[in-house]
């Protein structure tokens, strides 16, 4: 995913984003049945092969679904449409997981899911591809205000021109005072699924798995709002909802190291299931995480969308947030594929955030308070390919 995404991107340019879109949608059903057949009956080449295959498909899903979401609103509603973008793509994690606590409700040990879980998972991403086909090119998007996005029409750009917009976008100050946020801001994640499958019983953990999708929903919906409220300047928005994460993050950080320390230091299996005292103090935090998480998807993609005002260029400025996300995925996974020590995992995420603060802050200073027009961010940009060339 980390060339997919920017390769897509610059794809989309030249094909069009529903046609990426199309095609992002046809990873992720054989990436469900590979699971399925592992867990079944042991199959492991099948997994490698669909999560290649999901690879592909989720770098043109991840650079079309994000230039859709932040390029088509109106500038002053791109908190909410983003807001109302990533908390759709929970909707099937809700659904999924109602399902799974649903054939797991009993099941009170630790272990691992029942396949037909993944049944239910290769059914809901079969319809992705049908429901892509129902989306609307730039032209035809009509916007809240009546206005269609526009775009700069004439005859579909050329991929060479595209990959030099795309490297001059690269070498601007906001782009790369972002790489630390979005290679480091989501480690916690990796640690999450070994703390979760480590210390809970399987229905805790398919509980764990609905909550998580209906925090990430609230967190989307909230921060959607607040980012568009008008009392705010943008720069200031930026500032102040920056400044909290960074606050929050280092307490939850603080009591994850907390929990993990008497966890793993137990003189008796813990075994957390929410029929057994001191549940809430383990589950909580994991809730906590998920919401700050998903934050910060909605807070980058907000402050992509605070540069630019067209499509063209958001497009390819989402391609190159979703590679560094996927770089940081890498190493995130990684970590946890070596199977260093879930503190020692907890600590590295840890460091990581605390490095991404400082920088991050930065880029809040350069928000402008309105995008720049279609033309500005031309003229920048061919500057940058000049100056590529030269």
């Amino acid at each position: 995913m980390v060339p997919g995404c920017l390769i897509f991107s610059i794809l989309a340019s030249r094909f069009g984003l529903k046609k990426i879109l199309i095609i992002g949608t046809l990873g992720y059903a054989p990436y469900a049945a590979s699971l399925y057949v592992n867990n079944r009956y042991g199959v492991e080449w099948f997994v490698l092969l669909g999560a290649t295959l999901c690879g592909i498909s989720a770098s043109a899903l991840w650079a079309s679904e994000g230039a859709i979401a932040v390029g088509y609103p109106l500038v002053h509603e791109r908190g909410m449409y983003t807001g109302i973008w990533l908390g759709l793509r929970q909707l099937g994690q809700v659904i999924g997981a109602s399902i799974q606590l649903s054939l797991n409700v009993d099941n009170n040990q630790r272990g691992s899911v029942g396949y037909q879980t993944y049944l239910v998972l290769v059914a809901l991403q079969c319809l992705g591809l049908p429901l892509a086909f129902l989306s609307s090119p730039p032209p035809k998007a009509i916007r809240s205000d009546g206005t269609r996005v526009t775009t700069t029409g004439g005859p579909r750009k050329e991929i060479r021109l595209e990959i030099k917009k795309m490297w001059a976008l690269m070498k601007e100050k906001r782009i790369y005072l972002l790489i630390p946020v979005l290679i480091t801001f989501d480690w916690n994640r990796t640690y999450q699924g070994i703390y979760l499958t480590r210390y809970f019983t399987v229905r805790s953990r398919a509980l764990s798995a609905l909550t998580s999708a209906i925090v990430q929903i609230i967190a989307d919906l909230f921060w959607g709002s607040f980012l568009d409220l008008k009392i705010f300047s943008r720069p200031k928005a930026a500032k102040i909802t920056w400044t909290f994460f960074s606050v929050f993050m280092l307490a939850i950080f603080a009591w994850q190291v907390a929990n993990e320390h008497f966890y793993s230091n137990s003189a008796e299996e813990v075994n957390l299931d929410w029929a057994l005292p001191g549940f809430g103090r383990g589950f909580a935090v994991n809730c906590l995480f998920m919401f700050m998480n998903e934050s910060h998807y909605i807070f980058v993609y907000w402050i992509v969308g605070t540069f630019d005002a067209d499509v063209e260029t958001i497009t390819l400025s989402v391609g190159i947030v979703r590679a560094f996300e996927s770089v940081g995925s890498a190493l995130a996974f990684g970590i946890g594929a070596a199977r260093v020590q879930p503190m020692i995992n907890l600590t590295i995420a840890f460091v990581a955030f605390a490095v991404c603060i400082v920088p991050t802050y930065m880029v809040t200073f350069m928000v402008p308070d309105r995008p720049r027009e279609k033309g500005k961010a031309a003229q920048d940009v061919a500057q940058g390919v000049a100056e590529a060339e030269a």
